[in-house]
C-alpha cells in the first residue's frame, strides 16, 4: 500500500466515522472531507470543485424542481379522491404504498412521500387505523419505488455516472426497470400485510398547522356564466360540489342586498357568495363549479410573479378598526384580501366592509417581491405557507413538462441532465413554480454532499485505493459462487447506507464494485446494479434516508421501530434483488 493509498483510506475512514457519529450534518462532513483531501494533496486544487460541475448534481437539483412543480399543481390530490372508498387496512395501505411506488419512479421519492403523508393521515384517522402503522410502509415504498427508473432515486443517477466514467456509456432511463419492478412487486406484497409488525401506540408530533389551528375562512366568490351552479341549490354546492367542506354563509344579489340563504335557494349568474371553509377546499371548488374569487387579481402587475400568503393581524397593526375598502388595499398597497378568519365567529358583512381586528388571519394576494415588505408595513405577521393557490395554470402542465423530459431521454434525443434542466426552466417560465419556490425545492445540503464527495471518490480511483479495496473484496469472495458475490456487494451497500448517505455509499462503493468485477473476470453491470439497489434500500434506521426521517416525527416512531419492518423487507430486497439482477444482467456479458 502506497502513502497516497493510505491517505485515501484514512480520509475515507474518517468520513465514514463522522457520518456514523451523526454529530455533524452530512454536508458539513462532505466539506470537511474535501478540505482534508485538499490539505493532504489527495485532491488537486484545480479539481477541488469539479464535483459541482458534474452532471449528476444538475440532475438531482433539476429533478427536485420538477418534483416540486408536480406537487404544487394539486393534480395528485385530485386523483386521490377515490381512495376514500377503500374499507380494509390491508387494501388502504397496499394501495397507498403502490401509488407512492409508481410516483417515486418518476419524481424524487421524498417529494412523492410528502404528497401522500397528509392524505394518508386523513384516511388513517377516518378508518380508525393508527397513523404509525401507515406512514412507515409509505416511506419504504417510496424508497423501493425509486428503483424503477434512472431518475427515481439518487443512487441510480450516480451509478449511471460511475458507469459512464468507466465505460463511456451511462445507464439509460429504463435500464433499471426490470429489476426495479420485480423488487417493487415483492415489496408491495410484504408491505400490504407487514404493517402489523409496527406498534399501534405511537403518538406522532402534531404539525405546526395542527398546533396552530386556523378556523375556517370567509371568502367571496362570483358565479360565472356557464357555471354548473346556475339553477343548483345551496345544498348542492355544500354537499355535491364541496363534499361538506364549504358552507354558504351569505348570498349577495339584487344590487348588493345580503341574504342568509336556506338549503334550497337556487343560484343565479353573477351571484356573489360568501363561503366559509378552508382555502385548501376552496381551490378545487373554484375549478369545478365555475367560480372566481372576488378581489383576486392585482392590476398592472404584468411580468411579476404573484403569491398568495396567510398573515395574522398583529395588535399594533394600523389596519385595526379599518376596512379593506377604507384602506384601498389594491390601489395603495398592491395587495388584495381574498379571505378572512376570525376565531370561528360568524361574519355576514362583505369582506371589504369588515373591520379588521387583532388576531384576524387574512389570505392576501400580491407580488412575491413586495409581499414581505407590504405585510410588515401593515403590521401583519406572515404565516408558514400552505401552498394555497386560487386558479392559475392547469394542473396538467407540470405533468406534461415532466413527461416530455422523460420522453426526450428515453428516445435518446437528450441526456438526462440537459433534459431535466430544460424541464426545470420550463416549470419556472410557464409559472408552474415561482422562482422562489424553485430555489427552496433544491435540497442544497445534498448538492454540497455530492459536490464535496465526488472529488474524494475520484481520488480513491486515481490513487489506486479503489482497486486495492476491490482486490481485498475479490479475494474474500473468490471462494464463493459469482452469484453470491453480487449478493455480497448488494448487502455491503445496504449496510453502509444507514451510516453514510445513500449518495455517498454509491460514490464510494461504485468504483470498488466495478474494479472487483474486473478482477473476477465478470461483467461490471450486475455489480453496479447491486450497488444501486443496496444503497437505495435503507430500511433499518431513521437517519440513513430523509424519507425515513420525514415520517419519524409525524408517526411517533422510535429508533428501534424501523427494525421491526425494515429487517424482513431488507431480506426480501436482498434475495429478490440479487435474483433479478442475475436474471436480467448476466455475469458473463
Amino acid at each position: 500500500m502506497s502513502l497516497e493509498q493510505g491517505l485515501a483510506f484514512a480520509v475515507l475512514g474518517g468520513t465514514i466515522i463522522l457520518f456514523a457519529w451523526d454529530k455533524l450534518r452530512y454536508d458539513v462532513v462532505a466539506m470537511l472531507s474535501l478540505s482534508v483531501g485538499l490539505i493532504v494533496g489527495l485532491v488537486p486544487p484545480d479539481k477541488a470543485f469539479h464535483g459541482f460541475s458534474d452532471p449528476v448534481v444538475v440532475v438531482v437539483a433539476a429533478a427536485l424542481v420538477v418534483s416540486a412543480g408536480i406537487e404544487r399543481s394539486g393534480i395528485i390530490e385530485r386523483l386521490m379522491r377515490p381512495l376514500s372508498v377503500l374499507k380494509s387496512p390491508d387494501a388502504l395501505i397496499g394501495t397507498l404504498s403502490a401509488l407512492v411506488m409508481v410516483l417515486s419512479a418518476f419524481m424524487k421519492n421524498i417529494g412523492a412521500l410528502a404528497i401522500f403523508i397528509p392524505l394518508a393521515m386523513r384516511l388513517a384517522r377516518a378508518k380508525s387505523i393508527p397513523v404509525s402503522q401507515v406512514l412507515m410502509p409509505l416511506s419504504f415504498a417510496s424508497l423501493i419505488g425509486g428503483l424503477m427508473t434512472l431518475i427515481g432515486t439518487s443512487p441510480n443517477i450516480i451509478v449511471s455516472r460511475v458507469r459512464a466514467d468507466l465505460t463511456g456509456k451511462p445507464f439509460t432511463m429504463f435500464d433499471f426497470t426490470a429489476v426495479g419492478v420485480g423488487v417493487c412487486l415483492c415489496g408491495i406484497v410484504f408491505l400490504t400485510f407487514g404493517w402489523r409488525l409496527l406498534p399501534r401506540d405511537r403518538q406522532g408530533i402534531a404539525s405546526a398547522e395542527a398546533r396552530f389551528r386556523i378556523e375556517d375562512y370567509l371568502a367571496e366568490v362570483r358565479i360565472l356564466p356557464q357555471s354548473p351552479l346556475i339553477g343548483a341549490t345551496v345544498v348542492d354546492l355544500e354537499q355535491l360540489f364541496s363534499g361538506g367542506a364549504v358552507t354558504v354563509a351569505t348570498i349577495i344579489r339584487d344590487q348588493g342586498q345580503r341574504y342568509v340563504p336556506g338549503a334550497h335557494w337556487e343560484f343565479c349568474e353573477d351571484d356573489i357568495l360568501v363561503l366559509e371553509g378552508d382555502p385548501m377546499a376552496l381551490k378545487p371548488l373554484l375549478e369545478t363549479a365555475g367560480l372566481t374569487m372576488v378581489g383576486s387579481g392585482i392590476p398592472n402587475m404584468a411580468g411579476h410573479a404573484m403569491a398568495v400568503q396567510e398573515a395574522v393581524v398583529m395588535p399594533n397593526s394600523p389596519l385595526i378598526g379599518t376596512t379593506a375598502a377604507q384602506n384601498a388595499m389594491r390601489r395603495r398597497y398592491g395587495i388584495a384580501i381574498l379571505a378572512i378568519s376570525r376565531g370561528g365567529r360568524n361574519i355576514v358583512e362583505r369582506l371589504r366592509q369588515i373591520e379588521f381586528q387583532a388576531g384576524d388571519v387574512l389570505v392576501v394576494e400580491g407580488t412575491e417581491e413586495t409581499m414581505p415588505g407590504t405585510l410588515s408595513q401593515l403590521g401583519c405577521l406572515p404565516l408558514a405557507q400552505r401552498n394555497i393557490r386560487f386558479g392559475g395554470k392547469t394542473a396538467l402542465l407540470p405533468v406534461v413538462i415532466s413527461l416530455a423530459a422523460m420522453l426526450l431521454v428515453a428516445v435518446g434525443i437528450l441526456p438526462v441532465a440537459p433534459a431535466f434542466f430544460l424541464a426545470a426552466v420550463a416549470m419556472i417560465l410557464l409559472r408552474c413554480l415561482p422562482l422562489r419556490d424553485a430555489y427552496e425545492a433544491v435540497n442544497w445540503p445534498i448538492i454540497i454532499l455530492l459536490g464535496g464527495l465526488i472529488p474524494i471518490s475520484d481520488a480513491m480511483k486515481s490513487t489506486g485505493a479503489s482497486d486495492l479495496m476491490a482486490g481485498w473484496l475479490a479475494l474474500a469472495v473468490s471462494q464463493v459462487p459469482a452469484a453470491v458475490a453480487v449478493g455480497l456487494v448488494l448487502l455491503t451497500s445496504m449496510l453502509l447506507a444507514p451510516f453514510l448517505h445513500h449518495a455517498a455509499t454509491v460514490l464510494l462503493m461504485g468504483p470498488v464494485a466495478a474494479a472487483m468485477a474486473a478482477k473476477l473476470g465478470l461483467a461490471m453491470d450486475p455489480f453496479l446494479m447491486a450497488v444501486a439497489v443496496g444503497a437505495a434500500s435503507d430500511f433499518l434506521t431513521p437517519i440513513g434516508h430523509q424519507c425515513n426521517t420525514l415520517v419519524m416525527g409525524v408517526g411517533g416512531y422510535r429508533f428501534g421501530d424501523y427494525w421491526r419492518m425494515g429487517l424482513p423487507l431488507s431480506i426480501i430486497v436482498l434475495l429478490s434483488g440479487t435474483g433479478l439482477i442475475l436474471l436480467f444482467w448476466p455475469l458473463h456479458g
